[in-house]
């Protein structure tokens, strides 16, 4: 829905006023699945990102807490740790992300991911699927610190004893996903149009190739939807990303959770 209502200049079947209407329309026109469509690259690439992505922010968050306040909670090192795991869970997520969008397209060519992959290596070259890239990071370095300074401050007030509490990191999580999704939907707009390459939109503007580069991605949506274009598919983005934070935290603070508790029980 959000790739969809992310569009410049989308078809006229596939224009939406809301997230509800977009939905509606989609599974009656195009399948009950077709909202769906993209699930398995996103869970091949979910795997590995996440998994770089909390290491990554465990072990920097406890090393430069310890530096700038030590034996305390320091939010710049919780958004410092968040900005720099970010940078490795892009760089496996980008492809990904790419192949994705393309297949959430409306009338899109690509039939599968296999297909997707070596259409657009074949038509594009590998640099297809970092398009993006700078992009990406633009937008989830703040976006990734909002997200975790947000977090790490709510439970501060609900959990202040740090504890495994599954409700304050769902409320906590959900809150602060929504905050960041806000804050960045310009970027992610930019984002879509470099991995999706919409067609309508470029030739609208005698755009030949292919696009690529942030400030090239903003003067585009500019020229193309104004200021309001830049906040296309915000309520869909803030949606999908609520869900998402919360049950991505309440995941990981379980298991951390359950591996530190049968590591503690193991000793004694």
């Amino acid at each position: 829905l959000q790739t969809r209502m992310q569009s410049l200049q989308p078809d006229p079947k596939a224009q939406y006023r809301s997230v509800y209407e977009a939905l509606k329309k989609m599974v009656l026109t195009e399948g009950l699945w077709r909202p769906l469509r993209g699930i398995n690259v996103t869970m091949l690439g979910a795997g590995p990102a996440h998994a770089m992505y909390f290491a990554c922010y465990e072990k920097m968050k406890k090393s430069l807490s310890d530096l700038f306040q030590q034996g305390g909670n320091s939010h710049l090192a919780n958004g410092i740790a968040g900005s720099v795991a970010t940078l490795l869970h892009d760089a496996v997520m980008n492809p990904a992300e790419v192949v994705k969008q393309r297949l959430q397209m409306f009338n899109s060519p690509y039939t599968s991911v296999l297909g997707c992959v070596r259409a657009v290596q074949r038509t594009e070259g590998f640099g297809a699927f970092y398009r993006s890239y700078t992009t990406q990071l633009t937008m989830n370095v703040p976006f990734q610190a909002i997200h975790f300074i947000t977090y790490e401050l709510l439970q501060e007030h609900l959990n202040p004893r740090r504890e495994y509490n599954p409700r304050s990191h769902i409320v906590a999580g959900a809150v602060a996903g929504a905050v960041a999704a806000a804050a960045t939907t310009p970027l992610d707009v930019c984002k879509t149009l470099l991995n999706t390459q919409e067609n309508t939109a470029l030739s609208s503007l005698n755009i030949r190739g292919h696009l690529s580069g942030m400030a090239n991605a903003f003067s585009t949506v500019y020229q193309l939807g104004g200021l309001p274009g830049f906040f296309k598919g915000v309520q869909a983005r803030v949606i999908y990303q609520m869900p998402s934070t919360a049950i991505a935290w309440s995941v990981y603070e379980f298991f951390k959770y359950f591996l530190t508790k049968h590591t503690l029980e193991k000793r004694t």
